[in-house]
């Protein structure tokens, strides 16, 4: 039976008092075991206030990516129906132009492919989702493949429309059936019902945020962006335009679920792929570059990674817009989730949280081990 840890408790209260977010839920587990976890804040705090729950769903943005996309990648190159260095155009035939022919899937999940980081592909494809791969296609790549590390939303848009064409099914349905239901999940899913909106966390009023870089990037104005509440449907725009699922954002969970999920990432607990395919996850791909990145994480060893110092570099983790973390230390088998909205009742910027995220570490670390040694401490019976 887990408990909730006075120190990481009192932490991220004094951090919602600051206005840095209005909500958090910490979950930190060992094993198959919960240790600590707890909920705090409101979930919601505008229209009105709802008090945060461990249960309450999150937003979890681009832990979307490693969470289904690299799931999803990882389980077919397991199966031998998609290899990690083959050529992009081999499944997405818009990417026969110059340059981009001989960017790889194993690029595209490292983010190493050239590709630009971000681009409002609801102005740049005329709002036709279909046209959404030649419009990545179309765009000029910033650094010649394999030579940089540069996070980019489009190289997972680009991977989850590939799953769409290998399979014939959609991202979500994907999921559904290869992650979802396997593993029992109840509370996970792109695409909230408007029933369960009370038991999500809110997110940003109307998109300034994403409007503002619209403007920024010379994208011009989109005249379909949201001005109201963005609380139970996804926060980020080409997800929202793609539909809701796509494979860089729209999944929605809880921390005990992603927990459930985080598990299937480690070699002696996955039930979904094998110790082989799980060293994938470890394994820094991109050695000299700017980061340390694995297949869909990146790893601690990453300079500056909000894993922090307490973490072994091996450890892999991933981070989303919307204020959630998860980090998998695989060789103890541990796992750190923070969920918070800091999009959510804040004017902007909104909050730098990195510094949070590595004390939450540290203290969850301290945390464990203090645990461990008053249960070696205990006499056996």
């Amino acid at each position: 039976m887990f408990t909730r840890n006075q120190q990481i408790s009192s932490f991220l209260t004094e951090r919602i008092a600051a206005g840095e977010f209005p909500s958090a839920v910490y979950l930190v587990g060992e094993g198959d075991e919960i240790v600590f976890a707890d909920a705090l804040g409101h979930s919601v705090v505008q229209p009105y206030r709802i008090a945060n729950k461990l249960d309450t769903i999150y937003d979890l943005a681009s832990l979307t990516k490693p969470l289904v996309t690299g799931m999803l990648c990882a389980r077919r190159i397991e199966l031998g129906e998609l290899t990690l260095d083959s050529s992009v155009l081999h499944y997405l035939p818009e990417f026969e132009r110059a340059d981009r022919q001989m960017i790889t899937v194993r690029e595209l999940l490292t983010h190493t492919s050239g590709l630009p980081a971000w681009r409002p592909l609801y102005l740049l494809a005329e709002d036709e989702p279909e046209r959404t791969a030649g419009a990545i296609a179309n765009l000029d790549l910033e650094y010649k493949p394999g030579t940089r590390v540069v996070y980019s939303d489009l190289g997972f848009i680009a991977l989850g429309i590939l799953l769409e064409r290998m399979t014939g099914h959609h991202l979500a349905e994907l999921a559904q059936h290869e992650i979802f239901e396997p593993l029992n999940l109840k509370q996970t899913f792109f695409n909230p019902e408007l029933a369960l909106q009370t038991g999500i966390a809110a997110c940003e009023l109307g998109n300034v945020y994403e409007k503002n870089m619209c403007n920024e990037t010379g994208a011009g104005e989109y005249a379909n962006s949201r001005q109201r509440q963005i609380w139970g449907e996804v926060h980020d725009g080409n997800a929202y335009f793609l539909g809701g699922a796509a494979g860089h954002a729209g999944l929605f969970s809880t921390a005990s679920e992603v927990f459930q999920m985080a598990q299937q990432f480690i070699a002696a607990s996955s039930r979904l792929l094998t110790p082989q395919t799980c060293q994938l996850f470890r394994e820094n791909m991109t050695p000299g570059l700017e980061e340390a990145r694995s297949l869909a994480w990146q790893l601690a060893a990453t300079q500056d990674s909000t894993a922090g110092n307490d973490l072994p570099p091996d450890s892999f983790g991933h981070n989303g817009f919307t204020g959630t973390s998860l980090w998998i230390d695989a060789e103890h088998r541990r796992v750190f989730i923070l969920l918070t909205n800091r999009t959510h009742a804040r004017e902007l910027p909104f909050a730098n949280i990195n510094a949070v995220r590595r004390r939450f570490h540290s203290l969850a670390t301290t945390a464990l081990a203090a645990s461990s040694r008053s249960h070696s401490g205990r006499p056996a019976h």
